[in-house]
Formats: C-alpha cells, sequence, structure tokens
C-alpha cells in the first residue's frame, strides 16, 4: 500500500513539472516518513512506544519463521541500537578529515580514489542512513568478538553497498576491513518469478515450508513407508523430509548462481535431492537394526571389492572437502560431496550382498563400512543445516 501511493505521489508532482529526483524527496509520504525519523532519533515518546510496537511484531515473526527452519543465532544485533554508534563514528571521522560536510549540513565520504561515488553517510537533518548503521555494527561485532574475519552472507543486489562499506571502514583507518568479506547469493527464482523481489512476486518463507512439509507428507502417506508410527512422530518425518528437502536444493547449488527452485523435483527420493540422501542414511539405520557390529570381531579383508574401494576413497575425502568448502565458502561442495556418497553406497547396496555375504567376516566389515557411510552422511547433512530421520 505505501508503495502505491508513493508512486502515485510521485507521478502527481511530475505531472506538475517537479523532477523524479527532487519529487522522491518531497512525497508527503516520504517527509512523513522522514519527520517521524527525526522524532525517533530525538527519542519521541509517542514515536518510540509506536515503534516498540511495530517492532514487536516483526521480531515476534521473524523467530517463529528462523525456529521453523532450524536457524538460530549467538548474537543479535539491532540496528536500532547501532545506529547511535554509527552516527558518533561519523562525526568523530568528520573531526578527523575522514568526511567532508556539505553546505545543507549532510556529512559524505569522499570514495572517488576508489573510483566509486561519494557516499551519504549522516543526512542535513542528522538522521542516520543505511550505511551509518552498517559502519557502526562492523566495528561493535569485531570490538565484542576480536574476530579475524567477518562475512556478508547478502544477496548479490547489495553488492556495492558492501564495496563501498568496506572501502569507508579502510578510510576510517580500520586494518581489519580488509577481512571483510561479501559472500554474495544469486536469486532464487520459482516457474512464476522470484522468491523475493522488491518489484517482483514475493514469495512467504513460512508457505514455502508449510506447502514442503505437505508434500512430503502426502508422498510418505502414498509410500506407506511410516505404517506403525504415531501422529507425532509421522509429523516430525514429515518435517524433516520437507525441510531437508527445500534445504539441500538451494544448498547444492553454488551460492554466486542464480538459480530456479522446483518444490516437487526438490522432493523426489531419486536423484540429487535432500530426501534420497536421507533415505540412503535410513537404509542404513534399517541394516544396523538387523544385525549389531561386533568391532572386536572385524577382520579387514586384504582383497577388496570394486565398490568398496570407492566408498573406501571417500570416506577418505571427507576431511579436504570440508576444508575445501569452507575456504570457497561454498557449503554446495560438500553437499554434492554427500550426494556422491548416497549415490555410490546405494550402488554398492545393490551390486553386494550385505546381510547374507559369503562368511561373517564379509558380513561384519561390509555393516562396518555401511555404518562409516551412515555416520558421513549424518555429519554432513548436520553441518548443512539439515536433519536426518531414522525412518523414511
Amino acid at each position: 500500500k505505501f508503495d502505491k501511493h508513493y508512486k502515485k505521489e510521485i507521478a502527481e508532482l511530475e505531472a506538475k513539472g517537479i523532477s523524479k529526483d527532487e519529487a522522491s524527496k518531497k512525497a508527503p509520504l516520504i517527509v512523513e516518513a522522514q519527520e517521524m525519523l527525526i522524532k525517533w532519533e530525538a527519542g519521541d515518546e509517542d514515536i518510540v512506544k509506536l515503534w516498540r510496537k511495530m517492532n514487536d511484531w516483526v521480531l515476534k515473526g521473524f523467530d517463529v519463521t528462523y525456529k521453523q527452519f532450524g536457524v538460530t543465532f549467538d548474537e543479535i544485533y539491532y540496528e536500532s541500537e547501532t545506529y547511535l554508534l554509527g552516527r558518533e563514528l561519523v562525526l568523530n571521522g568528520l573531526k578527523n578529515g575522514h568526511f567532508l560536510k556539505k553546505d545543507d549540513g549532510s556529512i559524505w565520504c569522499d570514495l572517488t580514489s576508489e573510483k566509486i561515488d561519494s557516499k551519504l553517510v549522516l543526512r542535513s537533518d542528522g538522521t542516520s542512513v543505511y550505511i551509518t548503521q552498517d559502519i557502526g555494527t562492523a566495528i561493535q561485532r569485531f570490538k565484542d568478538y576480536s574476530l579475524k574475519q567477518l562475512i556478508y552472507v547478502v544477496g548479490d543486489e547489495q553488492i556495492h553497498h558492501f564495496k563501498v562499506l568496506f572501502n569507508i571502514l579502510k578510510k576510517m583507518g580500520y586494518k581489519w576491513a580488509g577481512n571483510c568479506h561479501h559472500l554474495s547469493y544469486g536469486m532464487v527464482e520459482l516457474p512464476s518469478g522470484k522468491m523475493k523481489s522488491r518489484e517482483g512476486t514475493v514469495v512467504d518463507a513460512d508457505d514455502m515450508m508449510d506447502e514442503m512439509i505437505n508434500m512430503a507428507k502426502k508422498l510418505s502417506e502414498e509410500l506407506g513407508k511410516l505404517d506403525g508410527l504415531d501422529i507425532d512422530e509421522k509429523e516430525n518425518v514429515y518435517r524433516i523430509i520437507g525441510l531437508g528437502a527445500l534445504k539441500y536444493f538451494l544448498i547444492k547449488v553454488d551460492p554466486k548462481k542464480k538459480m530456479m527452485f522446483d518444490p516437487e523435483g526438490s522432493i523426489d527420493f531419486n536423484g540429487n535431492t535432500g530426501p534420497f540422501i536421507q533415505y540412503t542414511y535410513t537404509r542404513i539405520q534399517s541394516l544396523l537394526r538387523k544385525k549389531e557390529i561386533d568391532n572386536k570381531r572385524i577382520n579387514y579383508p586384504t582383497k577388496l571389492e570394486s565398490d568398496e574401494k570407492v566408498l573406501i576413497k571417500l570416506i577418505y575425502g571427507f576431511e579436504s572437502i570440508i576444508k575445501e568448502s569452507a575456504n570457497a565458502m561454498s557449503p554446495a561442495l560438500l553437499a554434492n560431496y554427500v550426494y556422491e556418497i548416497a549415490k555410490e553406497f546405494n550402488h554398492f547396496y545393490q551390486a553386494l550382498p550385505i546381510l547374507k555375504a559369503a562368511n561373517e567376516e564379509t558380513v561384519l566389515f561390509r555393516l562396518s563400512l555401511s555404518n562409516t557411510i551412515g555416520e558421513l552422511i549424518k555429519t554432513s547433512l548436520h553441518l548443512l543445516g539439515i536433519e536426518v530421520p531414522n525412518r523414511m
């Protein structure tokens, strides 16, 4: 509604011969919002009370979404607090010659030497802008945690914003600014449009999660694999499968690439999907429930089958893929590694007898190998924020 009225006001002002740039500043809604911001930063009791009420609605909504998706935070920084620090730092930076003040009283950072346009860091009325808050937040984080590196995981439409932020921090004399990194990710699109965009179709995260859980429920009921579980246990499995499908589909693609999200394809029990990997884990658990492994009785064979060799090589590569994923800041590398493990295990499972192997030594060895693969799958998915069920 705000956007609709704002555009209408802009059009009306332009019709009177006012330029679009000037109209964007003089639109009644913008003027009113700016007046409220001035009062808010000044601590006006009524404005702050209204802000707190609306802010609580937003934060409570965030908490519900984060909880369902399994997201937790060690520390939460609020812009409503860090803007004060940012403003103080900007004013100090002005004194130290890092910034300049224009005739209208606004404060700017000259970044032309970095081939970037000058950036507004404090408005003429003294109120802060986004970059002011980000300056304060970044400095506070390094102060609180003595960080070696700070990684911002934000969409690629903010590439320029973070380039500006890091250059401002360098200009202010913070050496650690060179250790700030923007891990930009491409937009996620649906067949009907973007999942989220200021101009495009907005898809609610809660609705998306609910849809995936319902799809998991429908598919599981059709397969009839959860007979014998009570309602609560079934609902938990539906949740694990649905959210696992959603998370894995998003994670398996390099974060810098744009992608098309396919809800139905993501929940397929075949192919490079979360449910396929989860199902492989449950298949291993089913094997282990049928026969206990006695580690003292395991004699490792001197000769291995080719499928066994493939799995052992994949196990050996686990540590290096973790390091590679971390260094590249790409969980997609780990995601595709764990898919490779699941795929090769299923090939091994179909090609070689496990519980009905020729002798007890081979049975125990192959069970032990299966158990190790199961633990690697569980650990890998855990690192990706994905749970595994014991039955599917």
